[in-house]
Protein backbone atom coordinates (compact mmCIF):
# COMPACT_ATOMS: atom_id res chain seq x y z
CA UNK A 1 0.00 0.00 0.00
CA UNK A 2 1.35 3.28 -0.82
CA UNK A 3 1.47 5.70 2.31
CA UNK A 4 -0.78 9.35 1.50
CA UNK A 5 2.24 12.07 2.01
CA UNK A 6 1.42 14.60 -0.69
CA UNK A 7 -0.72 17.53 0.22
CA UNK A 8 -1.20 20.97 -1.32
CA UNK A 9 -3.24 24.19 -1.24
CA UNK A 10 -5.09 25.06 -4.10
CA UNK A 11 -6.25 28.31 -5.27
CA UNK A 12 -6.06 31.20 -8.12
CA UNK A 13 -3.86 33.18 -7.62
CA UNK A 14 -1.66 30.94 -5.51
CA UNK A 15 1.94 32.56 -5.81
CA UNK A 16 1.70 34.55 -2.19
CA UNK A 17 0.41 31.59 -0.29
CA UNK A 18 2.14 31.14 2.92
CA UNK A 19 0.23 27.71 3.52
CA UNK A 20 3.53 26.22 2.10
CA UNK A 21 5.36 27.52 4.67
CA UNK A 22 3.67 26.75 7.35
CA UNK A 23 2.47 23.54 6.66
CA UNK A 24 6.26 22.33 5.89
CA UNK A 25 7.38 24.01 9.40
CA UNK A 26 5.00 21.79 11.17
CA UNK A 27 5.35 18.28 9.38
CA UNK A 28 9.28 19.10 10.01
CA UNK A 29 8.11 18.99 13.86
CA UNK A 30 6.38 16.35 13.82
CA UNK A 31 9.11 13.97 12.25
CA UNK A 32 6.67 13.55 9.06
CA UNK A 33 8.35 13.11 5.30
CA UNK A 34 4.54 14.44 4.34
CA UNK A 35 5.88 16.97 0.90
CA UNK A 36 3.30 20.32 0.49
CA UNK A 37 2.84 22.49 -2.61
CA UNK A 38 1.22 25.28 -3.89
CA UNK A 39 -0.40 24.62 -6.91
CA UNK A 40 -2.35 26.96 -9.43
CA UNK A 41 -6.51 25.47 -9.69
CA UNK A 42 -9.48 27.73 -10.68
CA UNK A 43 -13.37 26.85 -10.40
CA UNK A 44 -12.95 25.34 -14.28
CA UNK A 45 -10.22 22.87 -13.30
CA UNK A 46 -10.97 21.95 -9.86
CA UNK A 47 -12.79 18.41 -10.32
CA UNK A 48 -10.56 17.16 -13.06
CA UNK A 49 -8.18 18.06 -10.89
CA UNK A 50 -9.99 16.32 -7.90
CA UNK A 51 -10.83 13.33 -9.74
CA UNK A 52 -7.07 12.70 -10.56
CA UNK A 53 -5.88 12.23 -7.21
CA UNK A 54 -4.35 8.66 -6.12
CA UNK A 55 -3.10 6.76 -2.87
CA UNK A 56 -0.08 9.58 -2.66
CA UNK A 57 -2.50 12.39 -1.46
CA UNK A 58 -3.23 12.44 1.86
CA UNK A 59 -5.31 16.51 1.55
CA UNK A 60 -5.84 19.48 0.29
CA UNK A 61 -5.98 23.59 1.70
CA UNK A 62 -8.51 25.16 -0.08
CA UNK A 63 -8.16 29.28 -0.74
CA UNK A 64 -10.16 31.46 -3.09
CA UNK A 65 -12.21 30.78 -5.36
CA UNK A 66 -12.73 27.47 -4.78
CA UNK A 67 -13.86 27.45 -1.19
CA UNK A 68 -17.75 27.02 -2.55
CA UNK A 69 -16.84 25.57 -5.65
CA UNK A 70 -15.75 22.33 -3.75
CA UNK A 71 -18.74 21.37 -2.54
CA UNK A 72 -20.14 19.50 -4.68
CA UNK A 73 -17.44 17.34 -4.79
CA UNK A 74 -17.27 16.13 -1.66
CA UNK A 75 -18.50 13.33 -0.32
CA UNK A 76 -18.75 14.27 3.48
CA UNK A 77 -18.49 17.54 5.03
CA UNK A 78 -18.63 18.46 8.78
CA UNK A 79 -20.62 20.56 10.46
CA UNK A 80 -19.27 24.04 10.09
CA UNK A 81 -19.11 23.64 6.20
CA UNK A 82 -22.91 22.91 6.22
CA UNK A 83 -23.57 25.45 8.84
CA UNK A 84 -21.38 27.81 6.39
CA UNK A 85 -21.50 26.78 2.44
CA UNK A 86 -17.65 27.17 2.80
CA UNK A 87 -14.87 24.18 3.25
CA UNK A 88 -11.19 25.28 3.49
CA UNK A 89 -9.81 21.73 3.94
CA UNK A 90 -10.29 18.43 2.01
CA UNK A 91 -9.35 14.89 3.48
CA UNK A 92 -8.33 12.54 0.98
CA UNK A 93 -8.97 8.95 1.90
CA UNK A 94 -10.35 5.51 0.48
CA UNK A 95 -14.32 4.58 1.36
CA UNK A 96 -13.68 1.32 -0.44
CA UNK A 97 -14.82 1.36 -3.20
CA UNK A 98 -12.18 4.45 -4.37
CA UNK A 99 -11.17 8.00 -3.86
CA UNK A 100 -13.11 9.41 -0.74
CA UNK A 101 -13.53 13.42 -0.29
CA UNK A 102 -13.78 15.08 3.01
CA UNK A 103 -14.27 18.55 3.54
CA UNK A 104 -14.17 20.28 6.78
CA UNK A 105 -14.22 24.37 7.60
CA UNK A 106 -11.04 25.51 9.87
CA UNK A 107 -11.66 29.31 9.26
CA UNK A 108 -13.79 29.59 12.12
CA UNK A 109 -11.36 28.27 14.20
CA UNK A 110 -8.86 30.19 12.76
CA UNK A 111 -10.35 33.49 13.41
CA UNK A 112 -12.12 32.86 16.81
CA UNK A 113 -8.44 31.84 18.19
CA UNK A 114 -6.59 34.55 16.25
CA UNK A 115 -9.17 37.21 17.84
CA UNK A 116 -8.41 35.24 21.62
CA UNK A 117 -4.76 35.42 20.93
CA UNK A 118 -5.45 39.21 20.38
CA UNK A 119 -7.09 39.71 23.70
CA UNK A 120 -10.56 40.06 22.23
CA UNK A 121 -12.71 37.05 24.10
CA UNK A 122 -16.44 38.87 23.28
CA UNK A 123 -17.64 40.68 20.76
CA UNK A 124 -21.12 42.64 20.66
CA UNK A 125 -21.46 44.86 17.72
CA UNK A 126 -19.17 43.95 14.23
CA UNK A 127 -19.17 45.51 11.01
CA UNK A 128 -18.49 42.96 8.32
CA UNK A 129 -17.25 44.09 5.36
CA UNK A 130 -17.30 41.44 2.10
CA UNK A 131 -19.83 38.99 1.47
CA UNK A 132 -18.06 35.75 0.26
CA UNK A 133 -17.25 32.83 1.42
CA UNK A 134 -14.60 33.81 4.35
CA UNK A 135 -17.33 36.33 5.18
CA UNK A 136 -19.65 33.15 6.46
CA UNK A 137 -17.39 31.72 8.65
CA UNK A 138 -16.40 35.25 10.16
CA UNK A 139 -19.85 35.39 10.80
CA UNK A 140 -20.02 32.03 12.96
CA UNK A 141 -16.53 33.68 14.49
CA UNK A 142 -18.36 36.39 15.68
CA UNK A 143 -21.50 33.96 17.17
CA UNK A 144 -18.76 32.06 18.82
CA UNK A 145 -17.50 35.19 20.47
CA UNK A 146 -20.84 35.81 21.68
CA UNK A 147 -21.85 38.29 19.33
CA UNK A 148 -25.23 40.08 19.15
CA UNK A 149 -25.46 42.75 16.35
CA UNK A 150 -23.74 42.40 12.47
CA UNK A 151 -23.85 45.15 9.74
CA UNK A 152 -22.63 43.40 6.42
CA UNK A 153 -21.52 45.69 4.09
CA UNK A 154 -21.55 43.98 0.17
CA UNK A 155 -21.07 45.61 -2.86
CA UNK A 156 -24.52 44.35 -3.81
CA UNK A 157 -26.90 43.60 -1.19
CA UNK A 158 -28.97 41.81 -2.82
CA UNK A 159 -26.44 38.94 -2.89
CA UNK A 160 -26.38 39.29 0.85
CA UNK A 161 -29.33 36.82 1.51
CA UNK A 162 -27.36 33.59 2.44
CA UNK A 163 -25.50 35.98 5.27
CA UNK A 164 -28.80 37.05 6.90
CA UNK A 165 -30.25 34.00 7.16
CA UNK A 166 -27.36 32.40 8.46
CA UNK A 167 -27.15 35.60 10.93
CA UNK A 168 -30.66 34.03 11.96
CA UNK A 169 -29.70 30.66 12.31
CA UNK A 170 -26.99 31.78 14.82
CA UNK A 171 -29.15 34.21 16.54
CA UNK A 172 -27.54 37.42 15.35
CA UNK A 173 -29.13 40.68 14.39
CA UNK A 174 -27.60 40.88 10.83
CA UNK A 175 -28.14 44.26 8.76
CA UNK A 176 -26.78 44.88 5.46
CA UNK A 177 -25.09 47.76 3.41
CA UNK A 178 -23.94 48.75 0.90
CA UNK A 179 -20.47 48.72 0.93
CA UNK A 180 -19.12 52.33 0.76
CA UNK A 181 -22.46 53.67 2.39
CA UNK A 182 -22.06 53.16 5.92
CA UNK A 183 -24.54 53.52 9.46
CA UNK A 184 -21.38 56.27 10.68
CA UNK A 185 -23.56 56.03 14.25
CA UNK A 186 -23.15 52.18 14.64
CA UNK A 187 -20.77 51.74 17.51
CA UNK A 188 -18.67 48.40 16.53
CA UNK A 189 -16.51 47.37 18.69
CA UNK A 190 -15.42 45.28 16.07
CA UNK A 191 -13.93 45.72 12.26
CA UNK A 192 -13.69 42.58 10.46
CA UNK A 193 -12.86 42.95 6.71
CA UNK A 194 -13.24 39.44 4.38
CA UNK A 195 -12.02 41.71 1.05
CA UNK A 196 -9.28 40.58 -0.64
CA UNK A 197 -5.66 42.05 0.10
CA UNK A 198 -4.95 45.10 -2.65
CA UNK A 199 -8.35 45.38 -3.50
CA UNK A 200 -9.35 49.43 -3.82
CA UNK A 201 -12.89 50.15 -2.05
CA UNK A 202 -12.29 53.76 -0.68
CA UNK A 203 -13.45 52.94 2.84
CA UNK A 204 -12.45 55.80 5.59
CA UNK A 205 -13.74 54.98 9.44
CA UNK A 206 -13.34 57.96 11.61
CA UNK A 207 -10.31 58.26 14.02
CA UNK A 208 -12.79 57.70 17.05
CA UNK A 209 -13.66 54.08 15.85
CA UNK A 210 -10.10 53.17 14.99
CA UNK A 211 -9.00 54.27 17.55
CA UNK A 212 -11.18 52.21 20.19
CA UNK A 213 -12.71 49.45 18.21
CA UNK A 214 -10.58 46.46 17.06
CA UNK A 215 -9.99 45.41 13.14
CA UNK A 216 -9.42 42.10 12.04
CA UNK A 217 -8.07 41.71 8.38
CA UNK A 218 -8.24 38.28 6.67
CA UNK A 219 -5.83 39.61 4.25
CA UNK A 220 -2.01 39.47 4.65
CA UNK A 221 -0.62 40.12 1.52
CA UNK A 222 0.58 42.75 0.63
CA UNK A 223 0.09 43.87 4.62
CA UNK A 224 -0.57 46.38 6.02
CA UNK A 225 -3.86 46.76 4.33
CA UNK A 226 -4.73 50.27 3.68
CA UNK A 227 -8.17 50.11 6.34
CA UNK A 228 -4.90 48.65 8.81
CA UNK A 229 -2.57 51.06 8.41
CA UNK A 230 -5.58 53.81 8.81
CA UNK A 231 -6.28 51.89 12.08
CA UNK A 232 -2.30 51.65 13.23
CA UNK A 233 -1.58 55.62 12.75
CA UNK A 234 -4.06 56.05 15.65
CA UNK A 235 -2.80 53.31 17.59
CA UNK A 236 -6.09 51.26 17.24
CA UNK A 237 -5.78 47.70 17.74
CA UNK A 238 -5.06 45.17 14.77
CA UNK A 239 -5.20 41.75 14.07
CA UNK A 240 -3.65 40.79 10.76
CA UNK A 241 -4.67 38.21 8.75
CA UNK A 242 -1.61 35.69 8.51
CA UNK A 243 -2.47 35.10 12.97
CA UNK A 244 -5.55 33.72 11.06
CA UNK A 245 -3.81 31.68 8.55
CA UNK A 246 -1.51 30.09 11.46
CA UNK A 247 -4.46 29.01 13.65
CA UNK A 248 -6.73 27.65 10.88
CA UNK A 249 -3.78 25.83 9.18
CA UNK A 250 -2.59 24.20 12.94
CA UNK A 251 -6.32 23.24 12.33
CA UNK A 252 -5.40 21.52 9.07
CA UNK A 253 -2.64 19.51 10.28
CA UNK A 254 -5.00 18.14 13.19
CA UNK A 255 -6.97 16.96 10.07
CA UNK A 256 -4.36 15.59 8.05
CA UNK A 257 -2.54 13.73 10.92
CA UNK A 258 -6.01 12.22 12.81
CA UNK A 259 -9.01 12.93 10.64
CA UNK A 260 -10.39 15.13 14.48
CA UNK A 261 -10.14 19.10 14.11
CA UNK A 262 -10.32 19.13 17.71
CA UNK A 263 -7.36 16.75 18.71
CA UNK A 264 -4.43 18.29 19.60
CA UNK A 265 -1.61 17.15 17.76
CA UNK A 266 1.87 15.83 19.80
CA UNK A 267 3.82 18.28 20.99
CA UNK A 268 1.19 20.75 20.05
CA UNK A 269 2.85 24.16 21.06
CA UNK A 270 6.27 23.00 19.60
CA UNK A 271 4.51 22.61 16.24
CA UNK A 272 2.61 26.27 16.38
CA UNK A 273 5.92 27.52 17.30
CA UNK A 274 7.79 26.13 14.62
CA UNK A 275 4.88 27.41 12.28
CA UNK A 276 4.58 30.94 13.30
CA UNK A 277 8.51 31.16 12.92
CA UNK A 278 8.00 30.00 9.04
CA UNK A 279 6.43 32.95 8.79
CA UNK A 280 8.21 35.43 10.79
CA UNK A 281 6.19 35.95 13.78
CA UNK A 282 7.02 35.62 17.22
CA UNK A 283 5.99 32.46 19.58
CA UNK A 284 2.86 33.14 21.48
CA UNK A 285 3.34 33.48 24.85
Amino acid sequence: MIARTRLAVLGSPIGHSKSPALHTAAYAELGLPWSYDAIEIDTGTLAGFLRDRNEEWRGLSLTMPLKRDVLPLLDRVDELVELTGSANTVLIGDDGGGLSLRGYNTDVYGIVESMRDAGVSILTNVRLLGGGATAASALVAVAQLGGARVIVSVRNPSRAARLVALGERLGLVVEVETLGVMNSGFAADAVISTLPGGVEHGLEFDAGLRATSVFFDVAYEPWPTPLAASWLEVGGRVVPGIEMLVRQALVQVRVFLSTDPMRELPAETAVLAAMRSAVGLAATA
